[in-house]
């Protein structure tokens, strides 16, 4: 029994009844190598009779077993995921054999973390929490009275191979970019040292990116037409904002996930509040992260918006594919003076517009500005936010190359990889 269908990352939406085995025959339609695919096996589209004596699974390609991560999404301490990278040649066709297995495979290596540690009494960090809250109002660390902030780098930072980024867990609520040059995972180490300053560049890499009032790296906003008339453009943010909940959901080695709840944000007054839940995923290889958001309670005709700075005049660009929109600009951007290109990507039945905020605009200054449809209650939207540093890929040197790159991106969202299941009875 064969059942054939395409996806950008592999999912298993097929309903059959518990076998031995399954075999999964992959294909990648693109004439693009395609480096570290996220595939996702969800447990309970596999209906392999998996048992307590054999928990997991055992997936093989040709002669050779391959490591798997198990991730528990719903915390009741059973995998609801299991995850593993692989990289396609052009049209590759692959096989994998899966079937129940008494054991994990350990990790060939580790391409993905989310960390995040509140500051103890002697200024060490803690332990890298699994849930934490801030209250309404929490303010930012003022750095000419504290060596160091209550978080360690001021928040929750998630990192792959390839590049890392950090939350604002306050006020601010804003999101920042690490530029790496190490494919190691370095947020447990990087900020603990207030004597080493991470915005000057170490054999790792560095702080990268300058904030200021943007919507920095994919931080939310609201635009509306508020019941005065007036066009208003809300950021995510502020005392109105709200507590802000963290939880880690999955910690590596292949892909990170963690969850902020923003349960009651009082974007305006005579507005009931929206409550926001948005999921953010790193995996090995890539130069982005992924953000799915959830919404409630949102008024009418308003929009969701994400952005990111602009505050060196640097131009933009937009591609547009068959089913994929990306908008970008390219330059001499970063806190190191040297090339760095960022973009948003988002599929074309989510997006409505690109543009700038204007220069009258109070609550979000110097940003481009990605405009999606807000998603209907108990649905989703969402983007990919990258970042491409000239020190971390020579790729990324000049803006042509980081353009093609952004454009074979486009192609892969487009012409996801095929795969057939074939049941083994």
């Amino acid at each position: 029994m064969r059942k054939k269908v395409a996806t950008t990352i592999l999912s298993l939406f097929i309903i059959l009844p518990a076998f031995a085995q399954k075999v999964l025959e992959l294909s990648n339609p693109t004439n693009l190598q395609r480096s570290d695919e996220l595939v996702i096996i969800k447990r309970s589209d596999m209906k392999i009779a998996l048992t307590a004596a054999k928990p997991y699974l055992s997936v093989i390609a040709g002669d050779k077993k391959l490591p798997v991560q198990y991730d528990d999404f719903n915390g009741d301490g059973i995998w609801d995921e299991a995850v593993l990278l692989y990289t396609f040649s052009p049209m590759e066709k692959l096989s994998l054999k899966i079937s129940p297995s008494d054991k994990k495979l350990p990790a060939d290596k580790v391409m993905a973390h989310i960390r995040h540690m509140r500051k103890n009494v002697d200024n060490s960090f803690g332990p890298n929490l699994n849930t934490d809250s801030i209250p309404t109002g929490q303010p930012n660390t003022d750095f000419s009275k504290e060596k160091l902030p209550p978080f360690l780098t001021e928040g929750p930072a998630w990192e792959n191979d390839k590049v890392g980024f950090r939350l604002y867990f306050d006020v601010r609520n804003g999101k920042d970019i690490w530029g790496k040059t190490t494919s190691k995972m370095m947020m447990d180490t990087v900020g603990v040292d207030p004597s080493v300053i991470y915005h000057h560049q170490a054999d790792w890499g560095m702080d990268i990116y300058k904030v200021g009032t943007s919507l920095s790296a994919g931080a939310l906003a609201i635009n509306i037409k508020l019941k005065d008339g007036k066009d208003s453009l809300i950021r995510l943010g502020g005392r109105n904002m709200g507590k802000v909940i963290y939880h880690k959901i999955a910690d590596g080695p292949y892909r990170a996930v963690f969850r902020l709840t923003y349960p009651e944000w009082k974007f305006a007054s005579g507005y009931e509040p929206i409550s926001i839940t948005e999921k953010i995923s790193i995996w090995g290889g890539q130069y982005f992260y992924k953000s799915d958001i959830m919404v409630e309670h949102a008024p009418d005709k308003s929009s969701l918006v994400t952005g990111f700075a602009d505050l060196f005049n640097i131009p933009s660009g937009e591609i547009k594919g068959k089913n994929t929109n990306v908008v970008y600009a390219y330059g001499l951007q970063s806190e190191n003076h040297d090339q760095l290109g960022l973009a948003i990507m988002a599929t074309k039945s989510d997006f409505i517009s690109f543009g700038k905020t204007a220069t009258t605009d109070k609550d979000v200054k110097n940003s481009y500005l990605v405009s999606l449809k807000m998603p209907e209650k108990g649905k989703q939207t969402g983007f990919k936010f990258y970042s491409a540093w000239e020190p971390s890929n020579q790729q990324f040197k000049s803006r042509d190359s980081f353009v093609k790159y952004l454009n074979n991106q486009v192609l892969n969202n487009d012409q996801p990889i095929i795969y057939e299941v074939e049941i083994v009875r």
